[in-house]
């Protein structure tokens, strides 16, 4: 469960900085790479990262560039916003 008290954009700042210089790759590829990243640097759950990576897909933090659906532009990038 995601407490109420967690400050998305503080998260999403600290996910690009540890992501930098670039951002992922991939929409489950990057999708993956960023919630194993909050398991390792912020003990969550594997399960409570995905929400969370869902949640800030949702809210607006992350969006990823291309089409996950055609393989053409499945492979774009995800852009990193703590400033949504």
């Amino acid at each position: 469960m995601i407490s109420d008290d967690l400050d998305l954009r503080q998260l999403t700042a600290e996910l690009k900085q540890k992501l930098a210089p670039g951002e992922p790759v991939g929409y489950l590829r990057g999708k993956s790479l960023m919630r194993d990243m909050l398991v390792d640097m912020k003990g969550f759950s594997e399960y409570e990262a995905e929400e969370l990576i869902d949640t800030l897909e949702l809210r607006g933090f992350l969006r990823f560039l291309g089409d996950p659906t055609e393989r053409s532009i499945a492979d774009a990038h995800w852009e990193i916003s703590p400033h949504s």
